[in-house]
């Protein structure tokens, strides 16, 4: 199981947020459904590998390592690799193994592996040697601005991306909003109409499919 898991802020405008936590043995756990990408450290038995996962079309099961530590960084809307774009990260992760002594190699360079700390430091690296980059048409239309671009053109870019059509990122989201209201008290019938669903069975089926749980398995499993 996942245990201290702790999450931080960041300076950064492309980073959601940055986490870390450990495992005590193994397991298995429900992987939901997600819309951002992430970049994971894993320190597991004297060994180190940086992994690249994608957003996750919905929501399936997943190992969980033995006896490992885990950093990571969740990155903003619209935020890609230029050279691994997100059409190519769906419902995939690429694994990057340790070279030398606490070093990878990414892209053709090599990087040391960053900690807790200075790990706002490492993806600002990135940026600087446009290996990870912003699309700020994705951004402003996310944000609710129009653009002057077609739509055939704005939903190309999202596919580049994101990996995603607009559309898709919108269920999503409109999922995890659904989740939030209800695991903060809100009532399934007052979840259902706030998040924007139709009626309850839509919920569910939602709720089923990004979360792998009903509005109800949800509410029971939160503490």
């Amino acid at each position: 199981m996942i245990v201290d898991l702790s999450t931080r802020p960041s300076d950064l405008p492309f980073v959601h947020a940055i986490y870390e936590a450990r495992s005590i043995g193994g397991g298995s756990f429900i992987s939901n459904a997600t819309t951002q990408w992430e970049m994971v450290i894993t320190r597991q038995f004297g060994r180190i590998t940086l992994s690249l996962r994608g957003p996750e079309t919905q929501a399936s099961p997943a190992p969980i390592p033995e006896d490992a530590e885990f950093l990571g960084v969740i990155f903003e809307h619209g935020t890609f690799m230029p050279n691994l774009p997100g059409c190519k990260l769906v419902d995939e992760e690429i694994h990057v193994s340790e070279n030398g002594k606490n070093s990878f190699q990414l892209f053709g360079e090599t990087w040391q592996f960053p900690t807790f700390e200075n790990i706002d430091t490492f993806v600002e690296r990135l940026t600087r040697k446009d290996l990870v980059a912003r699309d700020q048409v994705v951004v402003e239309v996310l944000s609710g601005r129009t653009h002057e671009l077609s739509l055939r053109s704005i939903q190309r870019r999202f596919l580049h991306v994101t990996g995603l059509t607009y559309k898709a990122i919108q269920q999503v989201e409109r999922a995890r909003k659904a989740v939030e209201l209800l695991q903060s008290g809100t009532p399934i019938l007052d979840a259902t109409h706030q998040a924007g669903y139709f009626d309850q069975a839509h919920l569910t089926n939602s709720l089923r499919r990004y979360y792998g749980q009903t509005p109800r398995e949800l509410i029971k499993s939160e503490p």
